[in-house]
């Protein structure tokens, strides 16, 4: 292997060649043609028949944005119409006016401010389809015919019981012994005899744990509610209403407002849950049909409602006010869609220790406190200072008035002798002024006065008459009292449900009134069992094991 190196004509590392070799031509290879655009032939142009030139578009179809920049000032009166159909300005602010209906329509009819628009925000159009159009305008195109045959029922004529294919519809009625369903136009017709009070308990008892509701929002009683309404009185006599958010501050007006428009009757009321009866005599297919919105109408424009310089105020004793507010803690904070019936009431009795109240509202949307605001106003009443930082500030007024001092009010016990006063000396000396004939009152609540009513009805309190006791009476009239309050309250009448009605003597005609509200009122917040706690008594007083053995022991 050395002597490889050597050998002639080998080089094992030869150099690169000076030049490069002569470069060979490729053939080269034509590019493929694109695919050619086709051609089409020009559009012909549309001749325009003469004969029938283009309607111009409805401007009830066409939409505005609710954002635009329109502002139109407005006065009472009409200031749109087509025909008998108008748009008018009144105390109620924007109605709508149809012909031929039974009054004029508005898109809310619990929630609409007393004070009258200043401005409108859209064209004054009417939100309904307009009569040229041969069925409701829903913004698609009309359904094809079912093939399906369903059977139709109305509440005079229920399907036999045991067909198929027909949703729950519930018998007319309920009809006292002998009577039969009528056909009825007025309100007092449809709703026939008052219904007593197992009727009440029998029409409400399915409907407690009952999904199937109508619920009340921010809008309070809208419009198109009116035709929902009557959609579930098609099936069953009783329709659930479920309120919440800003409505339920005022729950009787709601209240008014749904018996008005819907022609029903309230039954029951629990909190913000209601119980809607259609009437005795009530027939879908007579009811009265109204005209569904289409969309929601922009809200007018209304005048502010925080002053700089509110009423009674200066603006700088307003800004003062306003700085003493910032450090001021709540009285509450309420919740997102939340139940609102003791609201008012809360407020008033905080202005009873302060001229200033704020309630918290944080996490609700602006428009909900506003409106709160607005009927605090008007409720408690109240002058609004601000609403920054998601909060309500209120001052009481100059024309505030304490509620404390239109309650009944008690005398002051007098003492037997000086020597009984286990009280200071002022006390003493305001005692003496008592037997010269200078009576103090006492001023309480109205919720501790009916608190002490109650318990004076229900035999756990007594009013002595004798004041002056000594302390062995007054130890035996306590012991007698509560003998006679244990046995009281162990005697209760039991409440016997059986599959037959029972009538009480006490469920007679006159016992309702359809021209009143039949409801609770606003403070009777509790549970919805509460409905069948005042059942009718159906064992006699006194007939209980336990009530011998409280005569025994009133004897002894």
């Amino acid at each position: 292997m050395a002597g490889i190196p050597s050998l002639p004509g080998l080089t094992l590392f030869s150099s690169l060649p000076s030049a490069p070799p002569p470069h060979e031509p490729t053939p080269t290879s034509s590019p493929s043609t694109p695919i050619p655009i086709p051609k089409y032939p020009p559009p012909k142009s549309r001749t325009l028949r003469t004969n029938n030139p283009p309607k111009p578009p409805n401007p009830a179809l066409k939409t505005f944005h609710h954002r635009s920049k329109y502002y139109k000032p407005v006065k009472d009166g009409v200031i749109s119409s087509n025909g008998e159909r108008a748009v008018v300005i009144g105390d109620s602010g924007v109605s709508y006016h149809l012909p031929g209906a039974p009054f004029e329509f508005q898109y809310s009819y619990s929630e609409t401010p007393k004070v009258k628009p200043i401005a409108i925000r859209e064209p004054a159009f009417l939100p309904f389809a307009p009569p040229t159009m041969p069925r409701p305008w829903t913004g698609k195109a009309p359904l094809k015919s079912s093939k399906k045959k369903i059977p139709l029922f109305d509440s005079f004529n229920p399907p036999p019981p045991g067909t198929k294919g027909v949703k729950l519809v519930q018998l007319p009625g309920p009809f006292p012994l002998g009577q039969h369903p009528k056909e009825g136009k007025s309100r007092e017709e449809i709703l026939g005899e008052p219904l007593k009070n197992w009727e009440i308990r029998m029409l409400v008892k399915p409907h407690l744990s009952h999904n199937r509701q109508v619920n009340l929002g921010r809008d309070g009683l809208t419009h198109n509610m009116l035709e929902l309404i009557h959609s579930h009185w098609k099936r069953q006599r009783v329709c659930k209403v479920r309120c919440k958010g800003v409505p339920t501050v005022d729950m009787d007006n709601i209240c008014h407002h749904i018996e008005e428009k819907t022609g029903g009757k309230i039954i029951h009321r629990v909190g913000g849950v209601l119980y809607l009866f259609r009437g005795r005599n009530y027939n879908y297919r007579t009811r009265p049909q109204y005209p569904v919105m289409l969309w929601k109408p922009a809200a007018p424009v209304y005048p502010k409602l925080i002053q700089e310089a509110p009423e009674g105020l200066t603006k700088k004793e307003a800004n003062v006010l306003r700085m003493k507010g910032k450090n001021l803690l709540p009285i509450c904070k309420l919740a997102k869609n939340g139940v609102y019936i003791s609201l008012v009431n809360d407020v008033r009795h905080a202005f009873e220790g302060s001229i200033l109240v704020k309630i918290d509202c944080t996490g609700m949307h602006e428009s909900d406190y506003k409106k709160l605001g607005a009927k605090l106003k008007e409720l408690v009443p109240c002058v609004l200072l601000s609403f920054d930082n998601e909060q309500i500030l209120m001052w009481r007024g100059k024309d505030w008035k304490s509620i404390i001092s239109d309650d009944r009010s008690a005398p002051l016990p007098s003492r037997a002798s000086s020597n009984d006063s286990l009280g200071s000396p002022g006390e003493s000396l305001e005692n003496s002024d008592l037997l010269h004939g200078n009576h103090h009152t006492i001023k309480t609540s109205p919720k501790m006065k009916l608190l002490w009513e109650h318990a004076i009805d229900s035999n756990k309190a007594l009013l002595l008459d004798e004041i002056g006791l000594a302390p062995d009476d007054l130890l035996e009239k306590v012991e007698e009292f509560e003998r006679i309050s244990q046995a009281t309250e162990h005697s209760y009448p039991a409440f016997i449900t059986s599959s037959e009605d029972v009538s009480s003597p006490d469920d007679s005609p006159k016992s309702q009134d359809h021209t009143e509200a039949n409801y609770n009122s606003d403070d009777d917040v509790g549970r919805e069992e509460d409905l069948f706690d005042n059942a009718d008594p159906l064992v006699p007083l006194g007939s209980l094991p336990v009530d011998i053995i409280a005569k025994k022991l009133s004897s002894e």
